[in-house]
């Protein structure tokens, strides 16, 4: 241990809303500001400590443009002292904003920063924010949609429809059953939100799982994005929205304001791969950040993989060899959704619970990223005993 250990307090994050779903009339820099908010309330922390709010956001336009760190953190109240940035590393914005507030604290630079995520789906549509691609980027690399390169994965992999369709599914089992034992409870803060008559409600839970879910409905799904392909809405994760917000300090400045840390940063580390195949950039930075932190495959107890596809994470696992039963144990996001700019956060929060819940040491999370990138981060639960 180290006073500059960057450890994590604590990590909240809103229920997940479906497709046309109970938080679709939430602006999200609203829903942003207020997982800031329940954060520091939660833990009884004066805002005026935090340097930086650090807003994962992928689509930054409309309300989730002008710098939505910054409009999120004056909406929740903070003091204008409080400075926000967005930042956007596609799929993986807020795992990438976990892993620049450890990097600030590890080097002495920062010690107290709140590193979050947002997405509203529903209000800002995916790719509005983009234009037509340089015709010297084309003349380079093969640029193609994110599903085509999910069905080049489970062609090159040799997975069938069956092998993905039976993943999707186990994942809606897995998140049912999470549901139903209540592990979700302790991450999710309440949110006032809208049901489909326009009644406002509390809402304490992800609607994105399905329970009436099975083998024979999803062999009815016809192939997203080509007519003979594996990949169907069934297989792949949901459009969705969703907040998450992670407090990150020093180990020193947690002990001077009476916070008790319960996990540790170990190790993040980056990977890229070609553009075209896109999304498999997670095994190399698996290998990097075990690598890095001179751990092996045999000493996580935790994987959570992002589910953008199923045969993303499958490829990840015949290359990477993991306990299965460790990959995922809540369900992932074909069943909980892909709120793009808050999932690594949110799986940051999902994990932590999973190993205090489990008495797990070490996780990974790593997820993949549009253009061919992936992040990776391992943490430590605090308290450990061998």
């Amino acid at each position: 241990m180290t006073k500059h250990d960057a450890v994590i307090v604590d990590a909240v994050r809103t229920p997940i809303g479906r497709k046309k779903g109970s938080l679709a009339g939430i602006r999200p820099d609203e829903m942003a500001a207020y997982v800031l908010k329940q954060l520091v309330k939660r833990n009884q922390l004066d805002p005026m400590e935090i340097e930086d709010v650090k807003m994962g956001c992928v689509t930054q336009i409309g309300e989730q443009g002008y710098n939505i760190g910054r409009m999120a953190a004056l909406i929740a109240g903070f003091p204008v002292e409080v400075c926000g940035v967005s930042v956007n590393r596609m799929c993986a914005s807020s795992l990438e904003t976990l892993a620049q507030s450890a990097h600030a604290i590890m080097a002495g630079m920062s010690d107290c920063v709140i590193a979050a995520g947002v997405e509203s789906m529903n209000r800002v549509s995916m790719g509005s924010d983009g234009g037509d691609f340089s015709s010297k980027l084309l003349q380079q690399h093969t640029i193609i949609p994110q599903g085509f390169s999910a069905e080049l994965i489970a062609d090159r992999w040799k997975l069938s429809r069956v092998e993905l369709d039976e993943f999707s599914l186990e994942s809606h089992e897995k998140a049912i059953t999470a549901l139903k034992e209540g592990r979700f409870n302790n991450e999710i803060v309440p949110i006032e939100a809208s049901d489909r008559n326009g009644q406002t409600f509390w809402m304490q839970e992800d609607e994105t799982p399905r329970s009436n879910s099975t083998m024979e409905a999803l062999a009815t799904l016809h192939p997203s994005f080509q007519p003979d392909g594996k990949i169907t809405a069934g297989n792949s994760s949901q459009i969705s929205d969703g907040a998450a917000a992670v407090l990150v300090t020093s180990r020193e400045k947690a002990g001077l304001l009476g916070l008790a840390p319960r996990a540790k940063v170990v190790a993040t580390a980056l990977a890229g791969v070609d553009p075209e195949i896109m999304l498999t950039a997670i095994i190399p930075a698996t290998q990097k950040v075990l690598k890095k932190a001179k751990l092996t495959i045999q000493d996580m107890d935790i994987f959570e993989v992002n589910e953008a596809f199923a045969s993303v994470v499958l490829a990840w696992e015949k290359e990477i060899q993991p306990d299965p039963w460790k990959v995922n144990p809540n369900g992932g996001a074909i069943a909980l959704g892909h709120p793009l700019g808050a999932s690594g956060t949110r799986i940051i929060a999902t994990m932590i619970n999973e190993l205090e819940r489990t008495g797990g040491r070490y996780g990974l999370a790593t997820m993949c990223i549009g253009f061919g990138m992936a992040v990776a981060v391992i943490i430590e639960r605090e308290g450990f005993i061998k």
